[in-house]
């Protein structure tokens, strides 16, 4: 397969723009800030260290990496979304390695990165498995693994499911919404750390879409709709 190529196609096509002005709307800016929050808490970015951006879409999370000190590689399965991303790094003045990659195929060698994150990009990764060891595999032994995505036991990942029978060309159709477990059963000996946050649910008016309301509906007893998954690499295993 030529590497630079998706076997899968490219669902995001046309859509990179209204992806990123979502993240100017107060309830995108809320989640946005709330599910980095878990990321970073559960795999804080080490300044100086080389991390790969799993899906990195327009280079949003990419850009976090970079302003901590990250050396940054941002893959995606989307030339819209890429370009975008590409573009994003001039005006913004942040540096990145942008490749077009299947996360199934990463054209990238061995052992080559301290951390991979993935945020909000395993839902549309038809096989798990693979798209794991992939990014196993390009880890240095000892390296982290951090990966979130929407529950799919939780309110948002059921009421996009929902949006997607009812529209089936929604890009929710290309999705499919993994629980905590299922996650934690891809690699269960070398989990490091979990955890779940969002527990504003989709249905929530606009102005509910802050720290109150979630510690709020956190102690309510409320199911989250995002989840963390970190594992570390055993030291010296050169590859999965």
């Amino acid at each position: 397969m030529n590497p630079r190529k998706s076997r899968r196609g490219d669902p995001f096509a046309g859509k990179a723009r209204d992806y990123d002005r979502w993240y100017h709307t107060s309830a995108g800016a809320f989640i946005d800030r709330v599910e980095t929050d878990l990321a970073f808490a559960l795999c804080p970015p080490v300044a100086g260290e080389r991390v790969l951006d799993v899906g990195t879409g327009t280079g949003n999370f990419a850009a976090k990496l970079y302003h901590h000190g990250c050396r940054v590689t941002g893959i995606d399965i989307s030339p819209d979304m890429l370009a975008r991303a590409r573009q994003k790094a001039v005006d913004e003045g942040f540096e990145a390695r942008w490749i077009l990659a299947d996360v199934t195929s990463i054209p990238l060698p061995d052992a080559t990165y301290d951390a991979v994150y993935s945020m909000t990009a395993v839902e549309f990764v038809p096989d798990l498995a693979a798209a794991h060891r992939e990014m196993m595999r390009v880890l240095k032994p000892g390296g982290r693994l951090l990966v979130g995505t929407i529950a799919g036991d939780g309110p948002w990942g059921l009421a996009y499911a929902q949006r997607a029978r009812e529209k089936p060309d929604s890009i929710f159709a290309h999705a499919r919404f993994p629980t905590l477990e299922e996650v934690l059963a891809l690699d269960p000996d070398d989990v490091e750390a979990s955890g779940e946050c969002l527990y504003v649910p989709p249905d929530a008016d606009e102005d509910d879409f802050n720290s109150g309301m979630e510690s709020a509906m956190r102690e309510a007893g409320r199911p989250a709709g995002f989840l963390c998954v970190l594992w570390r690499k055993p030291p010296g295993d050169g590859a999965p």
